[in-house]
């Protein structure tokens, strides 16, 4: 399967009393992984956007198994864990820097909808997206 890896700096409006990132935005890192992941495959956002297509959130899972704070660059993995043509699961894992064990773990399913947000089979649909979706989730 192909893995995006997006880097990102944690900044201070992200940690909380403690000093450490706040459990609120894991799933924002989530997104910005998510969001580079489509674009490196190819179509960008905006483009599936343009095709008539949305991919609302429909779920979200987030394991914390550690922490980061204030500087600490990170490091988001993002792959497509399952497709089938109207539902989409991403998986992600957050790293600090030269760690090996992620700090946090998680899983966002979306639905693939139209403009009235009624749900469509892109493999009927928008057949060249399914396609890049399913080549993403074969990489290896």
């Amino acid at each position: 399967m192909y893995i995006s890896e997006t880097k990102l700096t944690v900044r201070y409006a992200e940690t909380d009393q403690m000093g450490i990132v706040h459990h609120s935005c894991y799933p924002v890192w989530f997104e910005a992984g998510r969001t580079d992941l489509i674009k490196k495959m190819g179509l960008p956002y905006s483009e599936i956007e343009k095709s008539g297509l949305l991919l609302p959130l429909i779920e979200l899972r987030c394991c914390y198994k550690g922490f980061s704070r204030y500087e600490d660059e990170i490091t988001v993995k993002t792959s497509v864990k399952q497709h089938n043509g109207i539902k989409t699961t991403f998986y992600y894992e957050v790293f600090k820097a030269a760690s090996k064990e992620p700090i946090t773990s998680g899983e966002t399913v979306h639905a693939w909808v139209n403009r009235d947000f009624k749900p469509v089979n892109i493999k009927k649909y928008r057949p060249e997206i399914n396609a890049l979706v399913i080549s993403a989730a074969e990489k290896c």
